[in-house]
């Protein structure tokens, strides 16, 4: 029996994993690690921070991971050794004959100076819930909402947060006394769709949310509550930032980012295989051409499994990534936009998008849904 190793269990590492234990090939088996105990989708953390969503409800437990040839073990990753295909965990040494990291982006909430001290994130399922418990305190005032660096997961999340949190203020009638900024390096939300950034940008001004592209906040003044930019300083009395993000501290130390820009794993774009023959990397940590968001790690998965099928058979890879994915987008009463980017197939990137509704809002509740049966079971 020939193994298959995948650290990490997002979306690209339950996808590929489901894709492998389909595989035709008797020979394989296929183990799956991770730190946690269960799987939650991004945007269950908005529903936990807007819609009271308890963290037990939003989580899957990945005992309910169960395919044939495919095993799953709940460890810590210490150390990964790619130029040898050796990983280590506080259980146990591995010798994998294909190893796949898929361990995703860690947030550096240090990364931004007076952020740890006095700003809130919800990106992160503690960070939501301790963000929901400041908002039920808050009464009014200055709310600045910021992305802190990029990539960062999910491009829209940032203005779902600050369109569903104008929606929340408003409910409990303290939005008129509210005073909403954004701030962001980035000159679009969604740099690749037109469409879909002047969507964005419309409904930001239609809930009196100012918005400022292209404008960075390097820093918090803890003692003044003050967002330091380079140009200005602005006050606040509840700052919200999306922290930068950065590759695991194990990621960083093996080696793998060594090549890669800023400090993520170095792949080659069309297979996502790494400079060591036999070792894979997708989703968040991987510098691939595409945003950090779960269906471009699912996308990827794809392409990495029809890759390892071929190399175990000693063949050329069948195809080459594409970067593909649907992103659904919240706007608010209940209705919800896309974009669906397509970033490789063609010369350029494409990104269509279509205005929210109500169907759509189903159809995003549909695609979790669908999801979750093809991965879990019970």
């Amino acid at each position: 029996m020939r193994t298959v190793l995948i650290l990490g269990a997002g979306f690209g590492g339950l996808e590929l994993a489901t894709r492998l234990s389909d595989s035709p090939a008797d020979d394989m088996r296929v183990v799956v690690i991770d730190r946690s105990d269960s799987f939650t989708f991004g945007f269950a953390k908005l529903d936990i921070l807007f819609r009271d969503l308890s963290p037990a409800t939003a989580r899957v437990p990945y005992s309910r991971f169960t395919h044939p040839r495919v095993e799953f073990r709940q460890e810590e990753v210490t150390e990964i050794d790619p130029k040898n295909r050796r990983v280590r965990t506080d259980h146990a040494v591995y010798d994998p004959d294909i190893l796949v990291v898929a361990l995703g982006a860690d947030y550096d909430l240090g990364a931004t100076p007076g952020f740890a001290e006095d700003g809130y994130e919800y990106y992160s399922i503690e960070g939501a819930l301790r963000l929901r418990e400041r908002l039920a305190r808050f009464d009014g005032g200055a709310v600045v909402l910021a992305v802190l660096g990029v990539p960062f997961k999910c491009p829209p999340a940032p203005y779902e947060g600050a369109m569903l949190l104008h929606e929340t203020l408003a409910r409990r009638g303290v939005r008129s006394r509210t005073d909403m900024r954004f701030f962001t390096p980035m000159e679009a939300p969604i740099p690749v769709s037109a469409d879909t950034s002047a969507a964005i940008v419309e409904a930001l001004a239609g809930r009196g949310i100012a918005y400022a592209p292209g404008r960075p906040v390097h820093g918090l003044d803890p003692a003044g509550h003050m967002a330091l930019t380079a140009t200005g300083d602005v006050p606040y009395d509840l700052f919200i930032g999306i922290p930068k993000h950065r590759a695991p501290t194990v990621v960083a130390a093996s080696g793998l980012t060594d090549g890669g820009t800023d400090g993520w794993i170095a792949v080659d774009p069309h297979t996502l295989e790494t400079p060591y023959p036999g070792v894979y990397a997708l989703g968040d940590c991987a510098d691939a051409p595409v945003p950090r968001a779960g269906v471009f790690a699912e996308d990827a998965a794809g392409t990495v499994a029809a890759g390892i099928e071929a190399r175990l058979h000693g063949l050329a890879p069948p195809e080459r990534y594409r970067g593909r994915g649907t992103c659904h987008i919240e706007f608010g009463g209940g209705l919800v936009g896309k974009v669906e980017a397509d970033f490789l197939s063609g010369p350029a990137p494409v990104a269509p998008f279509t205005a929210p509704s109500a169907e759509l809002a189903r159809e995003k509740a549909a695609a979790a849904e669908g999801r979750l049966r093809r991965w879990f079971t019970g």
